[in-house]
């Protein structure tokens, strides 16, 4: 069981998929391709039917204080606009129109962050992804859905202000802090309130002590998850998630080496853009060893 006994009936939905799958598979902004666009309901919709156990949303919030589904700093590639998107009001953002994978109008409008948590009620895990600056608004929509409690899990970095707020919050919704050092995890500890149930570890290299065995092991004896990023965003050296082990290296190269040793590590939940192979590669190998 992953989490605190005390938020264990909030926790009931992730353990239960972990008991059932071993490893979780998160998909990265859902599945996209074509006109399925990412940080849509179509594309958390096919991502779960490819076999992703959870899916990740992004948030922005307009300039009005309304809050969408959508990566800002993207705007160029997926909307045709210059302005990030948090510079724009409600209104300016409903009336933008995604482009497709092939540069046209798909048709599709940017979806409001509340539509994805009154669509998705019965049991669907998703990660909160890029909402820390806008924590209180964030709390405030999943609040006005019973639901979301059980399936929402909240992400950031370890600001001092967000763990201070989740502390505090009334509702104890699954957290998970990105961490990029062992001072990271040990500062989150030491708040009691907060219903941590796992640690997204960022490791540039193999040499990063959050790559290590020892790390995960550290995180299992206190009833965390360990996450990690398979997703390849580039060749860039800050874009190197997880020692080099990424989804280029399991589909050009091989699976064992890349997705395996995430395995073999004790790797809980692996976020990656193609969780069909990756869902494929978890089956045989669990069936197998």
């Amino acid at each position: 069981m992953f989490g605190k006994e005390c938020y264990s009936e909030i926790n009931e939905f992730l353990n239960r998929a972990f008991q059932k799958k071993k490893v979780l598979i998160a998909a990265h902004r859902g599945a996209w391709g074509g006109n399925i666009i990412e940080n849509t309901i179509p594309s958390f919709k096919l991502a779960l039917e490819m076999g992703a156990d959870m899916f990740e949303c992004d948030v922005s919030k307009s300039s009005d204080g309304v809050l969408f589904a959508f990566h800002d700093s993207y705007e160029k590639r997926l909307l045709g606009v210059e302005p990030n998107i948090e510079t724009l009001s409600s209104l300016e953002i409903k009336e933008l129109i995604f482009y497709n994978s092939i540069g046209d109008p798909s048709g599709i409008p940017v979806e409001l962050f509340e539509s994805i948590v009154s669509f998705f009620r019965n049991g669907e895990l998703y990660n909160v992804d890029r909402s820390w600056t806008k924590f209180p608004e964030t709390i405030q929509v999943l609040q006005k859905y019973p639901w979301a409690l059980k399936q929402a899990l909240l992400k950031s970095p370890v600001w001092d202000e967000v763990l201070e707020l989740l502390n505090g919050c009334r509702d104890k919704f699954m957290y998970m802090p990105i961490v990029y050092s062992m001072e990271d995890v040990e500062k989150v500890l030491k708040y009691p309130e907060i219903n941590v149930v796992g640690m997204e570890l960022i490791a540039h290299k193999p040499e990063d002590e959050l790559f290590s065995d020892e790390t995960i092991k550290f995180l299992h004896d206190r009833q965390l998850f360990a996450w990690v990023n398979s997703i390849t965003l580039s060749n860039l050296p800050r874009h190197i998630l997880f020692g080099g082990l990424d989804d280029d290296k399991a589909l050009l190269k091989s699976k064992d080496e890349s997705w395996g040793i995430m395995f073999k590590k004790g790797i809980d939940v692996i976020q990656t853009d193609w969780p069909m192979q990756l869902k494929n590669y978890r089956d045989s190998y669990f069936k197998n060893s």
